[in-house]
């Protein structure tokens, strides 16, 4: 794809804030400079926003502070104003109910901060899980120049000669408390090899993933999603990246000329490949949501279906995102997909170049790490998208962290009413479940929990794990971490506290799982289920005021993005009008 600039110099946005000597430019222009600014800063260079994410509540994004400087030396040399500005900062590891409630939130903030304020470009500083498509959904609604940087992932982590995975080990270490495998001291001291420097998950978690998607999309520069957050080449790329801001407000290079459907359908080939997150699937609905593309479940399903798995990271193989980056990160996966006919190669970039241009002189420096297609972790990747009466609108399983002798699978289901009821009752030594059951649980999706919490991957209950067995076939409404693993079918829909089928399945009844047939069936008669339904009674009660009402009157299904529904589509950059 060849972009075309725009016409330079045009009039740029901030203009209608700081250009002139009216009354209004004079009340702009001198509020500003009590912050010791020159005046030919405002002479019509472009002003770059530092849309910031920093907190030392989301300790993936704590070290974000110190990268905002360094975008900000870059857009200094290359002509601009930088004007850092904070936004919401949802925290996985430690906002409740879940983050996942407030991604929306957190875009709905950086949309009004971008259209309601005198930015003629912006740089998104993102780490942690939900900032990422948070930061690119707001700028897409606004549709200004944006470019993302990412915080990195943290080093390796290191456990009695183990590699530790942030997330993947503290499922497998506490499944291992509770066979009897490891003392809860020893829990508590790998607990310091678990996060030993900043940056975000080390594993191919929802966080990397989501970097991953935003390089693959065509929004960072090339090789911005695996630089460890304290490799110093991390700041370098934050500081070439304010550099290139100044020159996309030139050319007039925005969101909407780089989310096209060709961008995402790498992104959904390239999420394949990296054996990447089943949380894409939801954030990449709800930003082509955003850009006013129909993007749905069953494109994931056809975009991925023949994609290899060639990146061996936990939580589906064996490595870690520090060696995924000395591999030669994501830029050769993107061109091993290439030279397979995989991607489009002519997708625009925040280069201003193609996807091609950027990653077609790279070399894999680890084939064990970033694998060839002829040998690939998993031969078939993606996310596999199951229907059936269980789950008319969908439902989502990872092949890659999934055990094969449970892709074609038939149980007896031991249902939980939500999440409370399963903590209640999973230990219990009485609790009526073998391996060969299937595990369900309701309530847990964006009304029910609220905010579709991490839940999926339920533990096992202690007496199944006793016996060696590690994984069972596992369903629910609700998200998963990335970082996990297992045969878990997750985000079926519609949601049990919408009434979906889900909500009316009960212990005892059969269910049958094909995931090579894309089949998730309940075995009860269409008489039996419809009267079920029709008796059905919703459990979740309506909050009272807040956002977390508006949340749930206005969520919707995460079939289609669990964006709110007032927010899908474009909405422009137009200048308020001046109030003064």
């Amino acid at each position: 794809m060849t972009f075309t600039p725009a016409p330079w110099p045009r009039k740029l946005r901030s203009q209608e804030w700081f250009g002139g000597t009216s009354k209004d430019a004079i009340y702009h222009r001198s509020w500003m400079k009590n912050q010791g600014l020159p005046a030919d800063l405002f002479d019509g260079r472009p002003v770059i926003g530092i849309c910031n994410t920093w907190s030392q509540l989301t300790p993936c994004n704590a070290h974000l502070r110190d990268l905002a400087e360094r975008v900000a030396h870059g857009i200094y040399e290359a002509g601009g104003l930088p004007m850092e500005f904070p936004v919401m900062s949802p925290s996985e590891s430690a906002f409740r109910p879940t983050a996942m409630m407030f991604r929306n939130l957190c875009a709905m903030d950086v949309e009004e901060c971008l259209r309601g304020q005198p930015i003629d470009g912006v740089v998104l500083l993102a780490g942690c899980d939900k900032t990422t498509p948070a930061l690119l959904m707001g700028a897409a609604s606004v549709d200004i120049p944006a470019i993302l940087v990412s915080g990195g992932p943290m080093l390796n982590g290191y456990f009695r000669g183990e590699r530790v995975g942030s997330g993947t080990h503290l499922w497998k270490f506490s499944e291992a408390v509770k066979a009897g495998e490891m003392t809860a001291e020893e829990f508590v001291e790998a607990e310091a090899s678990m996060s030993r420097s900043p940056g975000a998950c080390n594993t191919m978690g929802t966080a990397s993933t989501m970097a991953s998607m935003a390089e693959a999309l065509g929004m960072t520069l090339s090789g911005n999603a695996a630089i460890p957050a304290v490799d110093s080449r991390r700041r370098v790329m934050a500081h070439v990246t304010g550099r290139r801001i100044v020159q996309m407000v030139k050319d007039d290079l925005k969101p909407s000329d780089i989310l096209t459907r060709p961008a995402f359908e790498n992104a959904m080939r390239v999420n394949g490949a990296i054996g990447g997150s089943t949380n894409a699937v939801i954030h990449l609905l709800a930003v082509a949501g955003r850009v006013g593309l129909d993007l749905t479940l069953d494109d994931w399903d056809a975009q991925g279906r023949d994609i290899p798995t060639i990146v061996n990271l936990m939580p589906s193989g064996a490595y870690l995102m520090e060696e995924f980056f000395y591999a030669g990160g994501l830029p050769v996966v993107i061109k091993t997909l290439a030279e397979g006919g995989k991607l489009h190669r002519d997708a625009l970039t925040v280069s201003g170049g193609s996807i091609w241009d950027e990653v077609s002189g790279v070399t894999n420096w680890n084939p064990d790490v970033i694998r060839p297609v002829t040998n690939p972790l998993t031969p078939q990747g993606g996310i596999a998208v199951l229907r059936g009466n269980l789950a008319p609108q969908g439902a989502v399983l990872k092949p890659s962290a999934a055990s094969p002798h449970l892709l074609v699978h038939r149980g007896r289901a031991v249902v939980f009413e939500d999440i409370d009821d399963y903590k209640a009752r999973i230990e219990d030594e009485a609790l009526d479940v073998d391996e060969t059951c299937i595990m369900v649980l309701k309530n847990c999706g964006p009304r029910g929990y609220p905010g579709m919490a991490e839940v999926g991957n339920m533990g096992l209950p202690p007496k199944i794990l006793r016996k060696g067995i590690t994984d069972m076939v596992r369903i629910s409404d609700a998200r998963m971490s990335g970082t996990a693993y297992g045969t878990v079918v997750l985000h079926a829909s519609p949601e049990a506290a919408r009434g979906g089928p889900l909500a009316v399945v009960q212990t005892g009844d059969m269910i049958e799982l094909d995931v090579p047939a894309r089949r998730l069936h309940l075995e009860v008669s269409d008489a039996e289920l419809a009267a079920r339904l029709s008796a059905w009674q919703s459990p979740v009660a309506r909050p009272s005021g807040g956002y977390a009402q508006l949340y749930h009157d206005h969520v919707q299904g995460a079939d289609t993005g669990a964006d709110l529904d007032f927010l899908i589509g474009p909405r422009g950059n137009a200048v308020a009008r001046e109030a003064h």
